[in-house]
């Protein structure tokens, strides 16, 4: 028997989750969660990166209660946002949320000096407004004090791994998430570095998913009373786990992680870094065992997320499985938007702006909630097809479904549509595939698991998976074609809106 420990931490919540192998099958049991908000001060979005560590330490005492001492610990969370250590040790000011408004404009001007072209080639990387890359260039622009006084550069599952160890270390998964990373040369690349001004000393060693990466600190030990857990540098982007959970027993496969985020993509040995997937704008993202994530980001279920908050705003608090009843209830592929338009972006009052998309687009905006539920979650599953079929181009791969991981596969009508857009079956399971796969990359560094292959049939018969198969083919075909039309998506290239 052997227990570990997974912080996973999301966009909205985080979670700690036990996990305990024992007969050759994965038990879970959650044995601390809590909200994860980010804190607006002025014009600023920051990250409660503090608060956070606080939570990781509740976590510990909460699984000590249990009368249970982890054979190790790890930590995962979303990409791209990072946090400065100074001269003494200590933390410069709160991470910036990669929602902050500051990386505006930034991506653009940054291109003026080094060319779109030149940063694909170099890091495989799709181009997103909030890549760290260009969060460090807002920050130079601005002429932040921050950079004057840093002397490290750690992202967030880094940062709070250092809280708790006292070590600096990077990881392989979020690492290339910066677009500072090279993955043909397999290291931070010195070049982009020396063009931004950025020095090389801020950047730690890079290590791989199941590399050991320090103990609990004496300070840490001695306030919570504990011994010296190891911990475990696992794919630290909460994808790279969520992928490393997905129950397929072929090696080539499709998945969908789907949560406040979507990424839709395969796993592949080397990254796809041509003039096609930069047009795409497809991303090459560290995995475990050496692999690449080769996807594409999708808006996902924030755009949901928005609007129930605006709603409950204006004094409508609708519950998550309410919304899906209306929306099921409501016209079917009445109306469509593009998630990833740049009007979704940033927090704000969504059903207006979905109206707003729709009426600038010609179509009927929809008025009641369940309308515009519907409407995202239709728009959502036809952009995983299109987002899917470029996958299969790309990757020269044909795929016979999509693995759904994540809690977003809580929401069955979002499988069902998703089945029913791609032509193809949907398998959904597990709902805590972040967790899960940052388990499994620890039972793998224990020992416990001969390699991700072991580890995936382990999870495939340790956990429920659901199964869901198309219908209305001709109905779901037709609307994909007005899909493509309206959003401008039939091209390699589609023109964003604003």
């Amino acid at each position: 028997m052997s227990y570990t420990l997974a912080f996973d931490l999301g966009a909205s919540s985080g979670r700690a989750l036990l996990g305990r192998l024992t007969d050759r099958r994965i038990e879970t049991e959650e044995v601390h969660r809590f909200p994860n908000d980010p804190v607006q001060v002025g014009d600023r979005l920051h990250w409660d990166i503090l608060r956070l560590y606080h939570e990781l330490k509740q976590g510990l005492l909460k699984t000590k209660h249990l009368g249970i001492v982890p054979d190790s610990l790890g930590i995962d969370s979303w990409a791209v946002d990072f946090g400065f250590v100074g001269p003494d040790g200590g933390l410069l000011g709160n991470p910036f949320h990669y929602r902050d408004r500051h990386t505006d404009g930034m991506m653009e001007k940054l291109f003026a000096e080094i060319p779109a072209e030149t940063l694909f080639a170099r890091t495989g990387i799709q181009f997103l407004p909030f890549n760290s890359i260009f969060q460090l260039y807002a920050l130079k622009k601005a002429g932040s004090p921050l950079l004057e006084q840093a002397r490290h550069f750690l992202m967030i599952p880094d940062l709070l791994r250092y809280f708790l160890t006292g070590e600096k270390w990077s990881e392989f998964s979020n690492a290339t998430t910066t677009q500072l990373y090279n993955p043909l040369t397999g290291g931070w690349d010195g070049e982009l570095l020396g063009r931004l001004g950025l020095p090389a000393s801020w950047f730690a060693q890079v290590l791989q998913p199941g590399s050991p990466a320090g103990v609990l600190r004496a300070s840490v030990r001695e306030e919570l009373d504990l011994g010296a857990i190891p911990v475990i540098a696992v794919a630290e982007h909460d994808t790279g786990s969520a992928v490393a959970a997905v129950p397929a027993l072929d090696r080539d496969f499709a998945y969908l992680s789907c949560g406040t985020w979507s990424l839709l993509g395969t796993e592949i040995d080397r990254p796809v870094i041509d003039e096609r997937a930069r047009r795409l704008n497809f991303t090459n993202e560290g995995g475990v065992s050496g692999t690449y994530r080769l996807l594409k980001n999708i808006m996902g279920l924030w755009i949901l997320q928005e609007s129930r908050r605006e709603w409950a705003r204006q004094g409508a608090d609708y519950s998550f499985p309410e919304l899906v009843r209306l929306a099921g209830e409501a016209k079917p592929l009445a109306a469509f938007i593009e998630p990833d338009a740049p009007l979704f972006l940033h927090p704000g009052d969504m059903p207006a702006r979905i109206r707003q998309y729709c009426a600038q687009t010609g179509q009927r905006p929809p008025e009641e909630p369940g309308e515009i539920v519907r409407c995202i979650l239709e728009s959502l599953a036809l952009k995983y097809r299109y987002v899917l079929e470029l996958t299969e181009s790309l990757s020269g791969r044909t795929f016979g479904g999509l693995h759904m991981v994540g809690g977003g596969i809580h929401n069955e009508l979002l499988c069902r549509w998703t089945s029913n857009a791609i032509g193809k079956p949907v398998w959904a399971g597990p709902a805590e595939g972040s967790a899960i796969g940052n388990l499994a990359v620890q039972w793998i560094a224990g020992g416990h698991f001969r390699d991700m292959a072991e580890a995936r049939r382990v999870i495939r018969e340790s956990f429920p998976v659901k199964d869901y198969e198309p219908e209305a083919a001709e109905v779901w075909t037709e609307a994909y074609g007005r899909f493509l039309h309206i959003t401008e998506l039939s091209g390699p290239q589609k023109r964003n809106r604003n």
